[in-house]
């Protein structure tokens, strides 16, 4: 699964997909990462500000990576006509 991620509302959903997948709750995962249900549910519902590490021992925990790519871009740019 490859999927673009450009907004904290889409990794939060993604993140819970995951974690739903794995029949984990979220009491589960804060377990496993050793933070808060409440950090894990901020984090679903797409909430800002949230620490790298805590970020990344959650992607680690779903045994997920992530992939940091240019952006696709949607329309030709000016250097592409001439």
């Amino acid at each position: 699964m490859e999927q673009v991620v450009r907004l904290a509302s889409q990794l939060g959903a993604l993140l819970q997909t995951e974690r739903r997948r794995r029949s984990m709750s979220q009491t589960d995962l804060a377990s496993k990462v050793g933070t808060h249900q409440k950090t894990i549910s901020a984090i679903e519902n797409g909430s800002e500000g949230v620490k790298l590490e805590t970020l990344l021992g959650i992607i680690a925990a779903l045994d997920l990576d992530m992939q940091i790519v240019p952006r696709r871009k949607v329309g030709k740019s000016i250097e592409d006509i001439f």
